[in-house]
């Protein structure tokens, strides 16, 4: 299911303990160019890890591909990954490109501990 936000903020993964990957629902933005894409860890058990990506949907082929993928979470922390035309691209943090039509996060987990975190994203024209 796709989610269409309304305004600039648009909550991505609500915040809550996970041990498992996850990929929020797809959101539907084709008036934004770009965002900030928010990771926001506020708890975690022994040493977790996770992963996050952008992601954007290609219709014809029904698949999804990588945009930015960000360095691996590993307690409490706050991230940000931005993806915008015309920035200077960063390593794991920044990309120059636009954000298509479709797209969504997926965090991927490195292990089976828990971090609670939230996705957020200050979505960009």
């Amino acid at each position: 299911m796709a989610d269409r936000p309304s305004g600039n903020g648009y909550t991505v993964l609500a915040s809550a303990a996970r041990t498992a990957t996850i990929s929020s629902s797809a959101v539907v933005g084709e008036e934004h160019r770009g965002a900030h894409i928010i990771v926001r860890a506020t708890a975690s058990a022994a040493t977790p890890s996770v992963v996050p990506t952008v992601e954007g949907y290609d219709s014809v082929a029904d698949a999804w591909y990588t945009i930015l993928t960000g360095a691996a979470v590993t307690g409490v922390s706050v991230v940000v990954l931005k993806v915008y035309p015309g920035i200077t691209a960063v390593a794991n943090v920044a990309v120059s490109d636009c954000l298509p039509a479709r797209w969504r996060v997926t965090m991927t987990a490195g292990d089976a501990d828990s971090l609670t975190y939230s996705v957020v994203a200050n979505l960009l024209k």
